[in-house]
């Protein structure tokens, strides 16, 4: 990884003493601001080249590194918002955190041409969603992420799908389990699960809670006891039932269905999954997991998120990273200017290239170097997955929304569509209220 040069090598180096405090200044008050960017490990060699590319005359940007978890990115950051840490200039955030942390005042909204550079009709909707709260522009997309229906188009052909079509999670189940293939998902007692549970209610066309009262927090609405939620509920249920079930169902994450792909130059697997899949199976050609040759990759098939009901629309799951700015930031128009930099066509265009990190924009999947980088047809299913998709509910509380619906619906062995949406629905009320902890 290429590191920063000079003056940015030593604040870059406080990064390895995070938890000591908080950083000592880098650059005095008379001197050239550097600000300080928080990243999450992800792409962290194209990361610190941007922090290069859009440093510029008035300000130095340096790299800080968070920790790998989701949750402990969120706590090192709400430590230090909630201190109004002014060195706090930029950040890295997953999009189910950007509602928390702008209803709490720790984000400078973007406004007028800002406002206009960072969400232009360019921007892809699913992506848009995650940054705007209260009708304001709170964090830049940066890049998206969504999950796809990976599958062995061997195994497909002999259950007799048509891939080009959509297809059920009925479907995939039964043709994995009638034809020796299994169905990999994410159903560890985790966040990811609550993404597949999300998924598969908006699917069926409802909500874990009623979009139009989500910004209400405490006093949101709470929909999942819903025939969706029944719906969602009984595919999860048939799952665990059937033959298709992979051995570690109810522990499985983003990482442990990969290898059952090509297990043995079996009949392999359906596998939802996000974006990163293909470059890593392009990366394991010959070797243990992967395929054993170029021709054995090219059984690998992608398509569009299961469907929950069969004719209604699947709701593909939304990620990524959006930039917020530090509202305590002693340079906020420098930030906000660094901020723009960063996530503009030109950086979504390396994390994606450079990283496997996909573009919240249009545009760059029309790029010659995205067409060079991947197939055509599948940068196609990401722009429309990440356009048509679903967000996470956006809420001041979703951890709590998480962590109640993780209580509920694991073990997913347990899932009974009669009886755990409303479970799950009077105790999600109950930690809103404050009458339950968790």
């Amino acid at each position: 990884m290429r590191r920063p040069t000079g003056f940015r090598v030593a604040c870059a180096a406080a990064s390895t003493v995070l938890a000591a405090g908080l950083l000592a200044a880098c650059g005095g008050d008379g001197g050239k601001p550097t600000l300080n960017w928080y990243i999450n490990p992800d792409g962290q060699a194209t990361l610190t080249d941007l922090a290069e590319r859009c440093s510029t005359d008035d300000y130095d940007i340096a790299i800080q590194l968070l920790p790998a978890s989701a949750t402990d990115q969120r706590t090192q950051l709400a430590r230090r918002l909630a201190a109004k840490d002014s060195k706090t200039d930029l950040m890295s955030l997953d999009p189910v955190f950007v509602p928390e942390f702008a209803n709490a005042q720790w984000l400078l909204p973007f406004e007028g041409e800002l406002a206009d550079q960072v969400l232009d009709d360019d921007v892809l909707k699913g992506a848009a969603e995650t940054v705007q709260w209260d009708d304001q522009v709170v964090a830049a997309p940066q890049w998206a992420n969504t999950q796809v229906l990976w599958y062995r188009r061997s195994l497909a052909d002999a259950a007799g799908l048509d891939m080009t079509q959509p297809v059920t999670w009925d479907q995939v189940i039964d043709a994995a389990a009638d034809h020796d293939g299994t169905v990999g998902v994410q159903a560890n007692k985790y966040e990811a699960y609550v993404v597949w549970i999300n998924a598969l209610v908006q699917g069926a066309g409802g909500d874990i809670i009623d979009p139009a009262t989500a910004e209400d927090g405490r006093d949101a609405k709470v929909d999942i006891d819903s025939d969706a939620g029944r719906d969602a509920a009984a595919v999860i249920a048939k799952l665990a039932d059937s033959r298709a079930r992979q051995p570690d169902f109810t522990t499985s994450n983003e990482g442990t269905s990969l290898g059952r792909m090509y297990p043995e130059r079996g009949a392999g697997e359906f596998m939802t999954n996000w974006t990163f899949v293909y470059k890593n199976y392009e990366g394991l050609v010959g070797k243990a997991g992967g395929p054993k040759d170029e021709d054995e990759l090219k059984d690998l098939g992608w398509a569009r998120y299961p469907q929950t009901v069969e004719g209604e629309e699947s709701r593909p799951p939304i990620g990524g990273i959006d930039i917020g700015v530090g509202a305590f930031s002693k340079h906020p128009d420098f930030a906000q200017e660094a901020a723009v930099c960063v996530t503009n066509a030109e950086a979504q265009r390396d994390l994606a290239v450079n990283e496997g990190l996909m573009p919240a924009r249009q545009s760059v999947y029309d790029s010659a170097a995205l067409k060079d980088a991947y197939p055509a047809d599948l940068l196609a299913l990401w722009a429309e997955s990440i356009d048509t998709g679903g967000p996470r509910p956006k809420s001041a509380f979703y951890s709590q929304i998480s962590s109640a619906i993780q209580s509920v619906w694991h073990s997913p062995r347990q899932v009974d569509p009669d009886t755990t949406p409303k479970k799950s629905a009077d105790f999600l009320g109950a930690v809103l209220r404050g009458e339950a902890l968790l």
